[in-house]
């Protein structure tokens, strides 16, 4: 069955709609992309498919942004994290691609802005995030676990 300028082509039927509406339509388009895009379609083709879909990216994409905001005040990839879950997100829900589309914005002017500043500023920065990373993890250690940094290098270097 082909639909073409909006009449349809039935083998089977003159003209009567398939019982399942345009999901063959749809899957024959899909069959033609290639890769990912062309399973997803497929997927998206039908209403419990496309829910589907919903849900799981969802969710894939909400533990993967609260586990990257959870890892953000650490040393090491919150903010990827945070990114690869919305990107995640984006490939279903609207506002998680246009939320991306603002951080990439921001990420960017913040990058370019850096780049022409001096090096004595640029100098000023690492150290300032190296002094927030050395400070959230001996806090973080010292609050969580109750173990003072400080006091156990002197443990060591009093031995």
């Amino acid at each position: 069955m082909a639909i073409s300028d909006g009449v349809r082509d039935t083998q089977s039927g003159a003209g009567r709609p398939s019982e399942t509406g345009d999901a063959d339509a749809l899957k024959d388009e899909a069959a033609r992309r290639s890769g990912i895009h062309g399973w997803l379609d497929g997927v998206r083709s039908t209403r419990t498919g496309r829910l589907t879909l919903k849900i799981v990216i969802g969710v894939v994409g909400a533990v993967l942004v609260v586990a990257g905001l959870i890892m953000v005040p650490f040393p090491g990839p919150g903010w990827l994290v945070v990114f690869a879950g919305l990107a995640v997100l984006a490939t279903e829900f609207h506002w998680a691609h246009r939320l991306l589309e603002f951080g990439k914005r921001t990420l960017s002017a913040w990058t370019s802005w850096l780049g022409r500043q001096g090096w004595p500023l640029k100098i000023l920065v690492v150290l300032v995030a190296a002094v927030a990373a050395v400070a959230i993890v001996y806090y973080g250690l010292k609050l969580s676990f109750g173990l003072d940094l400080v006091v156990e290098a002197q443990k060591l270097i009093n031995r």
